[in-house]
């Protein structure tokens, strides 16, 4: 990147992006960073490529940022984006990973000719394993485009998406799917100890289990279902717990529901 870029928030995504960038190099061109409260970037203090403001104002006028991140919460966002206006331009592009803020909100926002990718990422980025769905609108170049999936990469697997309509079922199972499996943990803890087990022993148990199968899962070229087929023997204990998860009212049908709800969520919250 020939230009520098403006970070809109430095919280604990932010934050995460922004040591990856560093690390990765992205950064080379300088990073504006806007964050009222400075705990929130002490630990960037001695890092040459970062500027720190306190508000947008104080960016000086001659910086003609190639990408304007905007990390800021959904509900401070109307109060963050006015004073980024003055940075639309065919040479920068604006990247929201702010939940629920859709294309539309930030066209009403920017103007129709500024050219926005929406995102949504999910907490696992804060270390590095997250993943990231884009999707652009009809002002976004494909150079524009690259360049947003670079920087999200940063702190995880990147995919893009051309249909805006599909974030919110995106925003259902990566966005809030790591509460999913943060509940799975608390399930699988709460039933060993009813079986017996001592109650710390039983969730470390279920976390490092969950946690190992997961790293399994993404290392591995098999689907799915065939990692499960693998450690399941016939007649034996993971068979008959199975019996019990893929019942007709096992967990599908409450992972249909658990989905269809948060996808309805998020197209209410998008208004």
């Amino acid at each position: 990147m020939s230009n520098p870029f403006i970070l809109a928030g430095c919280g604990k995504m932010g934050g995460a992006m922004l040591d990856g960038w560093i690390e990765s190099g992205y950064a080379d061109a300088g990073v504006h960073v806007i964050e009222p409260f400075a705990g929130a970037v002490d630990r960037f203090a001695s890092a040459s490529q970062v500027t720190v403001h306190a508000k947008a104002e104080d960016i000086p006028g001659d910086v003609d940022p190639s990408v304007v991140i905007l990390a800021v919460k959904p509900q401070t966002m109307d109060e963050a984006i006015g004073p980024l206006r003055r940075f639309v331009g065919p040479n920068t592009v604006f990247l929201s990973i702010a939940a629920g803020k859709t294309i539309g909100y930030f066209e009403s926002k920017l103007g129709a000719e500024a050219a926005i990718v929406r995102a949504m990422p999910n907490t696992p980025a804060a270390v590095g394993r997250g993943i990231t769905v884009h999707a652009p609108n009809a002002n976004v170049t494909a150079e524009q485009s690259e360049m947003c999936g670079a920087l999200l990469s940063a702190v995880g697997e990147v995919v893009g998406v051309e249909d805006e309509g599909l974030m919110d079922a995106v925003t259902a199972v990566s966005g809030s799917g790591p509460a999913y499996v943060f509940l799975l943990i608390e399930a699988m803890a709460a039933a060993g100890e009813k079986a017996g087990l001592p109650a710390d022993l039983s969730m470390r148990l279920a976390r490092a289990t969950v946690a190992g199968a997961g790293e399994l899962a993404r290392l591995s070229d098999e689907a799915a279902s065939q990692l499960r087929i693998n450690v399941t023997s016939p007649g034996g204990t993971t068979a008959a717990a199975l019996e019990v998860l893929m019942a007709d009212d096992g967990v599908q049908p409450v992972f249909d529901r658990a989905i269809a709800a948060a996808t309805q969520r998020s197209k209410d919250l998008a208004g």
